[in-house]
């Protein structure tokens, strides 16, 4: 209750809770002046019936000793019928005896209810004590009132109890509390119309501030907005107009720096562009370069070492050869294992350097393609760890050469980084030539370790896939995440500039 009160005063007007601030001391005071008002009516009603119950029942307690302890009740309820009819604010007068027992009961017939309670006095014989001679013997004619005889009270002989009725009062009494409410009333009214006027001569100006300030933030920086009173509000105003002439100025001189650094952006990107493309050009020539550099070493290795390794494993067969021809002997025996050992050392040489060549330059791709080449590296890298699956579409026989081989070294990079890093048990291999599209897309995926691309640095691997895709105008896109393998996929355009692995 306390947010949703809180945010329906946040939605509130500045007059309005202006107005609120006004009104709501205004308005305590208008309760507890009602309040007090009633409470004061009421118990002033109370108060008056209580005493003039006791003075009635006390009155007509002293005035009626005589018609109880005589008998004569006629008058007496005469005298109580008279009384009862004169005054509205009594309801009943009953007179009893010393028994308790009902004497006189006079009840009136325009009161209309009663008090719960009654007020009782009580009628007490009284003696009074007459000296009929003084202290000569002389009869005694008259004294002076300082000589009266007391008066003794003997016993109680009966009861008057007044019950009273509360309406007549009450009800001027509310005649009076209507009054005082309509007064009261009338100045809430006035107080709520005065603290609206006020609210309103805050507000205005404070609207015309507002208005000014939509109209700043709408791009109009330059507003007219009069000082129209004073205190915080009129320097409010002044600030806003002061603040609307310096955005005005620093939006001209903003403008003006942006027109220029506009040019100097146009400039600076046409540079850009000049630079990107050199870069684009550097890079394909440094591949150029490796990719002669990796010939001529294949070349080497081919013409060269292997035909070394030829030569070494036909000299070392024919020591073989010629050990076998003499006697038998421990040292002939020892020639010969030697020689059989040099020849398969040779061999295994050999072997890798052939390995070496093809990875240095990929004659199965100018063989068997691109498709063909690619089937040939996921069989020399599957083993029972990893497991490589391909899928391919499309016609990959009409693709560049020169784009085929970057392809080709693009898929060697990845396959190599999934077996040092991925620590993946299968793995999956997509080629797409779209000729719609004249787009070649790679795709590259495993259930390895993965990692977190906003975290990781990118490793020499990818920098270098990168690097090649970036050459040949390609996108290349890395998916990943912890546990939940990785996802490598390329497109390479193939309308993009004559490109080397």
């Amino acid at each position: 209750m306390k947010i949703r009160g809180w945010r329906f005063w946040r939605s509130w007007s500045i007059g309005l809770r202006m107005a609120f601030i006004t009104m709501l001391p205004v308005v305590f005071l208008f309760s507890a002046f009602v309040w007090y008002s009633w409470y004061a009516h009421r118990a002033q009603v109370a108060e008056e019936l209580s005493e003039r119950g006791r003075i009635l029942a006390r009155a007509l307690a002293e005035t009626s000793e005589y018609n109880v302890i005589s008998g004569n009740l006629t008058d007496l309820r005469l005298t109580i019928n008279g009384l009862v009819q004169s005054d509205k604010n009594i309801f009943r007068i009953d007179v009893v005896d010393a028994s308790g027992k009902r004497a006189v009961r006079v009840t009136s017939d325009t009161a209309q209810d009663a008090e719960p309670h009654y007020y009782e006095a009580p009628i007490r014989k009284q003696v009074v004590w007459i000296n009929l001679f003084t202290d000569n013997g002389t009869p005694h004619v008259s004294a002076s009132s300082d000589a009266r005889p007391p008066t003794l009270t003997t016993e109680i002989v009966g009861a008057v109890q007044v019950r009273m009725s509360p309406s007549n009062m009450l009800d001027k009494q509310a005649r009076r509390f209507r009054i005082e409410l309509a007064m009261a009333a009338l100045a809430l009214l006035v107080s709520g119309a005065l603290a609206w006027v006020l609210a309103r001569s805050l507000t205005l100006p404070l609207k015309e501030a507002i208005q000014a300030l939509r109209a700043i933030r709408g791009g109009q920086y330059r507003v007219e907005l009069p000082v129209t009173t004073g205190g915080e509000v009129g320097e409010l105003q002044a600030s806003i107009g002061e603040m609307s002439v310096a955005l005005d100025q620093s939006t001209q001189d903003l403008e003006n720096k942006v027109a220029e650094r506009t040019r100097d952006l146009v400039a600076s990107r046409n540079e850009a562009l000049r630079a990107d493309a050199d870069k684009r050009k550097l890079i394909q020539k440094v591949n150029s370069i490796i990719e002669d550099e990796r010939k001529s070493i294949a070349v080497e290795i081919h013409d060269e070492l292997n035909a070394s390794l030829i030569a070494v494993r036909l000299e070392a067969q024919s020591i073989g050869t010629l050990a076998g021809k003499v006697p038998p002997a421990p040292e002939i025996e020892e020639i010969r294992a030697k020689a059989g050992a040099i020849t398969k050392l040779a061999l295994d040489l050999y072997a890798n350097g052939r390995r070496l060549v093809r990875r240095l330059r990929p004659e199965v791709l100018d063989m068997l393609g691109l498709h063909g080449a690619v089937e040939e590296m996921l069989r020399h890298y599957d083993s029972a760890g990893c497991r490589f699956s391909f899928h391919s579409e499309g016609d990959f026989s009409k693709l560049g050469n020169e784009l085929a081989i970057s392809a080709y070294r693009i898929v060697q990079e990845a396959l190599s980084n999934i077996m040092k890093h991925a620590s993946a048990t299968a793995a999956e291999v997509t080629l797409v030539l779209d000729a719609a599209n004249q787009t070649l897309r790679i795709e590259v995926e495993d259930n390895g370790q993965g990692f977190d691309p906003a975290s990781s640095s990118e490793g020499i691997g990818i920098i270098g896939m990168r690097e090649r895709v970036y050459a040949l105008q390609g996108t290349m896109e890395v998916r990943s995440a912890p546990e939940r393998g990785t996802t490598l996929a390329i497109a390479l355009p193939l309308s993009a500039p004559s490109a080397v692995s």
